[in-house]
């Protein structure tokens, strides 16, 4: 088990200076470069805009800017904002919450529709039930998230009523009810497709299983189908399902900054398109930083969760 987690964290450790290199080197390859939103100032000169990169230190080479800024990481300095001058932790923090309270909500939802639907499915196969489900899932992974957060705001919000069209609490309510009642439909949706993709797996995980001789063997001794099912096949379809938690992890980052913009939810995907739009590249890059990191450990907790229920993972 140790050398499983030398090993993964030595991965990591090399996965994140990648993305590191790859995004800074992006980002400052884009036209303008990080003052691109100083050049746009009819009151900014050249003279200023050249006194502004020698005391960022953008007139060095890019190499050594970006050596500058990964020992400043390291460090736990991730640099200023160019907007307000605030720390780019202190920024990244302020809209965290509401992305992981989203994002959680949205894969809560998921799991448990997903496995009840997958589960059903593979139980009662080909039959009408079978076949909605189906599509349903086809009709969820073909429509792109903000469709569906397009349409629910306008049939929930505009014309029922029931629901608010965006942001996370009403001004001057900031209840726990308040906070639920925006959490709905901003959570559903960005739900909707994981719930599909976690329907299909958990089917076909369920099916592998009870094809299996153990849960033949099981049958023959009497035992009936419902202790069969929740005492054998379950547990085991669901070793696969712990490491495609992980692995959506980027989808559902992804899915999130939509949702949250359809939403106008005050998160980090949010926080991430407004970032680039204004040119505010050391949050761009707390943000890039911030979210592989979510991942990488992400995946990497879940390979831990596998190797711990699966002792054939562990002990290979």
């Amino acid at each position: 088990m140790l050398r499983f987690l030398l090993n993964r964290i030595t991965q990591i450790v090399v996965l994140l200076i990648i993305v590191s290199i790859i995004g800074f080197f992006i980002l400052n390859l884009i036209p303008g470069g990080p003052l691109a939103q100083y050049a746009l100032d009819p009151g900014m000169t050249q003279d200023d805009i050249e006194r502004l990169k020698e005391q960022l230190g953008l007139n060095r080479p890019i190499y050594v800017q970006y050596l500058d800024w990964a020992w400043r990481l390291v460090r736990g300095d991730w640099g200023h904002s160019f907007r307000d001058g605030a720390p780019v932790l202190d920024v990244i923090g302020g809209h965290m919450f509401a992305t992981l309270l989203l994002m959680g909500t949205s894969t809560a939802i998921a799991i448990a529709i997903g496995t009840w639907v997958g589960i059903r499915g593979a139980t009662h196969r080909y039959s009408t039930f079978d076949h909605v489900a189906t599509i349903g899932a086809m009709i969820a992974l073909s429509i792109p998230t903000f469709w569906f957060g397009l349409v629910g705001i306008y049939i929930f919000s505009l014309q029922l009523g029931w629901l608010p069209a965006g942001n996370m609490y009403t001004v001057g309510e900031e209840s726990a009810l308040d906070y639920l009642h925006h959490l709905i439909m901003p959570s559903i949706v960005l739900a909707l497709v994981h719930i599909a993709v976690w329907s299909r797996y958990m089917r076909t995980a369920t099916l592998d299983v009870i094809n299996q001789d153990f849960v033949k063997t099981a049958r023959a001794k009497g035992l009936s189908e419902r202790r069969i099912l929740m005492k054998h096949v379950v547990g085991n379809a669901l070793l696969p399902m712990i490491t495609l938690a992980g692995m959506q992890l980027p989808s559902l980052l992804t899915g999130a900054l939509v949702t949250e913009t359809v939403f106008t939810w005050p998160g980090m995907g949010r926080l991430f398109l407004d970032s680039i739009s204004y040119g505010d590249y050391p949050v761009v890059m707390g943000l890039l930083m911030f979210s592989a990191i979510l991942v990488i450990f992400g995946n990497l907790l879940a390979d831990i969760a596998v190797a711990i229920v699966d002792p054939r993972i562990r002990l290979s």
